[in-house]
């Protein structure tokens, strides 16, 4: 048979090599553990590297806000239980907390204030909230922020360490899930930093996440103060984030990671003030 005749030559493949399937959509459980790695520094063990997406976490985060707070509120009841003073429980809970949050919050209120409180200008806010060094108010800021979580939990601990913990991890979810709303609600202030970075978070998806963060708030203080508390818990921490959206666009006129962990500190303390009432 003659190889050369036509029709009978080999046929060649010139697609070349096959390529890879693509790869597949990013799950729910993929966004638990970015928002772990983005808000917290537990070990999320070596899961592939997927870049930080707010839009994608606002869904996520109130559960892994549980998983971030878990073990400070596990460390504080235990150290209650085992016949430590209250207080003094509390601040060990605290101290575990900025630990598995690299104090990420606590940093942002501390710059926010900084900024908003110490520059005359657009331009000079935005310079100092990027300067790592803290000035008055921002040491003030986090000054006040660590007493009150301290008091706060340590009074409930006093007398149910359950209960401060349940109403700890409540107002922790309430305020990290809130803070996003600074995302939706204004633009980038500056084109770098992680905010940037992160894009911004749609209505849709933030509505969801907070939704999730009601639920886990009403499960988790609920049982140990009432509905009416939680109710009004989620109320305080509407009018906070408005009053906050408010202040930074004059002041701003956008939005910054650290305003938006700034928000989420000033949310968990409003919920905590009201929850207290009632516990």
């Amino acid at each position: 048979m003659n190889e050369d005749a036509p029709g009978m030559r080999p046929r060649q493949d010139n697609r070349g090599p096959a390529s890879p399937p693509p790869a597949p959509d990013p799950g729910f459980a993929d966004d638990i553990i970015v928002s772990l790695r983005f808000f917290s520094r537990l070990p999320t063990g070596d899961h592939p590297y997927t870049a930080p997406n707010l839009d994608r976490m606002a869904m996520s985060l109130p559960f892994a806000s549980l998983v971030i707070g878990f073990g400070p509120a596990l460390l504080m009841m235990l150290c209650a239980w085992a016949g430590m003073p209250s207080y003094f429980a509390a601040t060990l809970g605290v101290a575990a907390m900025l630990v598995a949050t690299g104090a990420m919050a606590d940093d942002a209120l501390a710059d926010a204030a900084d900024g908003l409180f110490g520059g005359a200008s657009i331009e000079r806010r935005l310079e100092i909230m990027k300067d790592s060094r803290h000035g008055t108010y921002g040491v003030g800021a986090l000054g006040l922020y660590l007493l009150l979580r301290v008091t706060a939990i340590g009074a409930v601990a006093a007398y149910n360490p359950l209960a401060a913990a349940g109403i700890w991890l409540a107002a922790t979810v309430l305020g990290r899930s809130g803070s996003l709303w600074l995302s939706v609600a204004l633009p980038n202030a500056r084109e770098g930093g992680a905010s940037a970075a992160a894009g911004r978070v749609g209505r849709r998806r933030f509505a969801i996440g907070a939704a999730f963060a009601a639920l886990l708030a009403l499960i988790l203080a609920a049982p140990f103060t009432s509905l009416v508390a939680v109710v009004l818990a989620l109320v305080a921490a509407g009018l906070v984030a408005s009053t906050w959206v408010w202040g930074c666009r004059q002041l701003i006129g956008g939005q910054t990671g650290d305003l938006i962990g700034a928000l989420g500190a000033l949310i968990e303390v409003a919920v905590l003030a009201v929850l207290l009432v009632f516990a």
